[in-house]
């Protein structure tokens, strides 16, 4: 009876060994199965999903470098470390190398872009930018390329610089510069405007031997070569004027300007510019109704010149000199 006791009591204590070694050994290859990742092959996967994919199995992406390749595209792996159905701790590093594209590529096409694109797609294809020319196109809008060297469909290495062409526009009309001397103020203007040269600044200068009120100087001289655009000052030949005195009507109240559009059924474009020390401003600029009146506080700068256009054609000039 009692050798039957010890026997039933073996083998109880037989079972429970057993049962705990294997509870023991299955959680410990759960414990270690939980702590290693079998690493996957990320060979041609992109960098972004590669990032992704490690972060999510617990590893950390280490990017050791970047190599030019024929076959794997840009912004994929080229090489892994350590190599697919390797299994490593989680929170271990992978480090990984990323292809930079192939070391030659065709030449993209760049003509009739505009610079500011062109740098764009030279940048993202790791070339440089080289020598810039410039010339005039009549066909060609300023700014865009014209022309582009290594030419498009070209084998050229990356890091390589490509030259371009660059359009000015249409080349600006050529003028010889009119003689304005002796002219009026408000016929020197609009001869000035006539040929699309800009009106710089005015002085003035009393000269008794000449008209008043006339051009007695310029600048640009008369005879030479001018471009559409050019800015032109000239000399007014004025007495010096008494302290407080000015040019404009005195009914106008020293510094203000009024102008009161004529009857009529149409409105006008009316714009009144001053001009004084080679800057012009525009002092009012839109459309009037006919017998509709504007009032205008002018500046007190010395040699300060109000034009008023009616639908773009002058029809006064009034100078102001401060006091």
């Amino acid at each position: 009876m009692i050798s039957r006791i010890l026997k039933i009591g073996s083998l109880f204590f037989l079972f429970v060994l057993i049962v705990g070694a294997s509870a023991y050994f299955t959680l410990t290859l759960i414990i270690k199965s939980e702590d290693t990742v079998v690493v996957p092959d990320l060979s041609g996967k992109n960098v972004v999903y590669v990032l992704e994919l490690l972060t999510d199995l617990g590893l950390n992406t280490k990017v050791k470098g970047s190599e030019y390749s024929a076959d794997i595209p840009e912004n994929n792996v080229i090489f892994q470390e350590p190599e697919p159905g390797a299994e490593i701790k989680k929170g271990r590093d992978v480090r990984i190398i990323i292809s930079k594209g192939a070391k030659s590529i065709l030449m993209p096409n760049l003509k009739g872009l505009f610079v500011r694109q062109a740098r764009i797609i030279l940048e993202e294809n790791s070339l440089c930018r080289g020598e810039i020319s410039s010339t005039y196109s009549n066909s060609i809008k300023k700014d865009e390329i014209i022309a582009q060297v290594p030419s498009q469909g070209t084998m050229i290495t990356r890091g390589e610089c490509v030259n371009l062409l660059v359009s000015m526009g249409i080349r600006p009309r050529a003028y010889k510069m009119p003689d304005l001397i002796g002219l009026s103020l408000n016929s020197a203007i609009t001869m000035i405007e006539s040929i699309d040269l800009v009106l710089g600044e005015i002085k003035t200068h009393f000269h008794k031997d000449k008209p008043l009120n006339t051009v007695v100087a310029q600048e640009l001289l008369s005879g030479y070569r001018v471009t559409q655009g050019s800015t032109v000052n000239i000399v007014i030949n004025r007495k010096p004027v008494e302290k407080g005195h000015n040019y404009l009507n005195e009914s106008q109240g020293g510094g203000l300007f009024r102008y009161r559009l004529k009857d009529g059924f149409l409105k006008r474009h009316i714009r009144v510019r001053l001009n004084s020390f080679g800057v012009s401003i525009d002092l009012f600029d839109g459309f009037m109704k006919p017998g509709e009146e504007i009032w205008l506080l002018i500046p007190r700068r010395n040699n300060s010149t109000v034009f008023l256009y009616e639908d773009g054609e002058l029809i006064k000039t009034l100078v102001y000199d401060a006091g």
